[in-house]
């Protein structure tokens, strides 16, 4: 899957303050463990993965480190706090990963990243040096003005909702860093501005975000199954 030598860090981004559910939701539980645990547990136990970085909010980070010592994430190289926005945060993730050469990208309030998200990846970024896990759009989307009036209905055949993982070759993700500064709402938007192809591959409908308490009560029926 990758080579002998190569490194694979992580970067786990945490650290948005969770307004719609009232409190920051990667400390909330899950089926009896914190839910940054569910994504961080599944790198810490991949043999791909050799980094991890987790980006937290400023007041969460000795909750954090606590995590990290109580579940024996040998492989965690820092915990840090985030930034204004999620590219700030995760930039920060970033610096703190040494000698890379691949990087995952993944939403701390995404619990239920796998072993085979992650190694499906690795290997679709092979083609372009950036993948991104995704489905297939399932509803008709219609795009609409500002006066609720639509104004076109998309081909769902061409449209897929983007997750994580993301995945990038360390020195593209770096290079699109240092140079979009507007705001983006993820990795794979500032790499495609920089003109570089990423790759689509299936992500999975059950790799759900978790953003309000409805989300988080589909998450624990999803937990019960597993």
């Amino acid at each position: 899957m990758k080579s002998r030598m190569s490194q694979t860090g992580v970067v786990i981004a945490g650290a948005g303050i969770s307004q719609r559910m009232g409190e920051d939701k990667v400390f909330m539980y899950l089926a009896g463990k914190p839910l940054l645990a569910w994504s961080v547990d599944v790198c810490q136990s991949c043999e791909l993965v050799n980094q991890i970085a987790i980006v937290l909010h400023e007041t969460k980070l000795d909750l954090g480190r606590r995590l990290v010592t109580e579940r024996g994430w040998s492989k965690v190289v820092e915990v840090c706090p985030g930034g204004d926005r999620r590219q700030d945060s995760v930039r920060h993730g970033l610096s703190k990963l040494k000698g890379c050469d691949w990087v995952i990208i993944h939403d701390g309030a995404r619990p239920f990243l796998t072993l085979e998200l992650i190694r499906d990846g690795l290997e679709a970024a092979k083609s372009t040096g950036a993948a991104v896990a995704a489905v297939p759009v399932t509803d008709t989307v219609k795009r609409g003005g500002s006066d609720l009036m639509i104004k076109e209905t998309l081909n769902r055949q061409e449209l897929w909702a983007a997750q994580t993982p993301q995945i990038f070759r360390f020195d593209i993700i770096t290079k699109a860093h240092e140079q979009i500064k507007d705001d983006v709402t993820d990795g794979a938007g500032m790499v495609e501005q920089l003109g570089y192809k990423v790759k689509l591959y299936m992500g999975s409908y059950g790799n759900i975000k978790i953003t309000t308490p409805q989300d988080l009560a589909l998450a624990e029926v999803i937990a019960r199954k597993k």
